[in-house]
């Protein structure tokens, strides 16, 4: 089943056939009012370079006036040669049979019944297009008409494809598929949405997340801040520097630069508890903080440092290379990247 887009949306149609894959374009008149195009033969003309088959409106109330004015559109400066879209009659279909006679396709259109499409068959039409959401409004069992629409044309060999249009939502391109109809032209918001399922987003997240944890490094998402402090600091100025970092702890290191232990605003809470404001004005050397801190290395996978977190059940990973303490990592960056529930 081809795929076309129904549209006359500058921007979404160069977005759409961005996909490589789409067959052509169809217009009506009442798309290009409400966008407010004034210039019709401009923009089908502009259309026109744009895919690779464009559908547009020949509108006549007489059987030479249809003509006539599919004559003149062939007389602008297409790229390429259009299909003729006629509303279907009597008028209409005695001037598709003229226009397939002379080489040129018709989409005879605004079809509701079987003997409608019979007969825009019989006339020579390249495609048939029947209108799924307007019938379906009336309550009319369209997806049988588009059945019946295809078989006819196996039954007996014509020469058209049957078009699924008037398409409200991804629902109408799988009856289109199943009801054997040759084309299907939707809006570019339908289109979009075919692959959407919630499963596969699931599915897909899951691979980029272990691709991410199997690849990255730690130091690949450890941000610039680095907080320490010196054991002779005061708990006051080590809740500036967790201010300031954005981060819920320090690196405790000694006199030599080596890590002595972590402080966290976890510490801060409990111990204000018991000593109160006083607290603050106590040296770090002075509390019962965390001397055997968790670590990991920043050449190590961040799988590493998943597990550690899942493990350990903490917060805060300082983060080393040889030795000495380069950042810390925090529970919520992994949260925020989706590698943490």
């Amino acid at each position: 089943m081809d795929l076309y887009l129904d549209s006359v949306d500058l921007k979404e149609i160069e977005e759409a056939f961005q996909l490589g894959f789409l067959k052509g374009l169809t217009t009506t008149p009442t798309f290009m009012h409400r966008h407010g195009i004034t210039d019709i033969d401009g923009a089908i003309v502009k259309l026109s370079g744009m895919v690779p088959e464009i559908q547009v409106e020949a509108l006549g109330e007489t059987h030479d006036e249809i003509i006539a004015e599919a004559h003149r559109l062939l007389e602008l400066p297409l790229k390429s040669k259009p299909v003729f879209k006629i509303p279907v009659s009597t008028i209409g279909l005695q001037a598709c049979n003229t226009l397939a006679k002379e080489g040129h396709k018709v989409n005879v259109h605004l079809i509701y019944t079987l003997n409608q499409a019979y007969m825009a068959m019989a006339a020579g039409a390249a495609y048939v297009c029947p209108l799924a959401g307007r019938l379906q409004d009336q309550g009319h069992d369209a997806i049988t008409l588009y059945e019946q629409a295809a078989s006819i044309v196996s039954k007996y060999n014509y020469d058209t494809k049957i078009m699924f249009s008037s398409v409200r939502y991804p629902e109408h391109v799988r009856q289109a598929m199943l009801a054997g109809v040759h084309v299907c032209t939707a809006p570019w918001g339908v289109i979009k949405r075919l692959c959407d399922n919630e499963l596969t987003a699931v599915g897909s997240s899951q691979f980029f997340e272990h691709t991410r944890l199997m690849t990255l490094k730690v130091k690949d998402v450890l941000g610039d801040a680095n907080p320490t402090c010196e054991l002779s600091e005061t708990v006051s100025q080590a809740m500036i520097k967790m201010t300031e970092s954005k981060l819920g702890s320090v690196t405790i290191i000694d006199g030599s630069g080596n890590i002595a232990g972590i402080f966290t605003d976890g510490d801060i809470r409990r111990m204000l508890q018991d000593s109160g404001s006083a607290l603050l004005d106590k040296k770090l050397s002075e509390l019962d903080f965390t001397t055997t801190p968790i670590t990991v290395n920043a050449e190590s996978l961040l799988v590493e440092a998943v597990n550690t977190f899942n493990e350990r059940k903490v917060d805060n990973i300082i983060v080393v290379e040889n030795n000495t303490p380069v950042g810390i990592l925090d529970i919520q960056d992994l949260v925020k990247m989706g590698l943490l529930g």
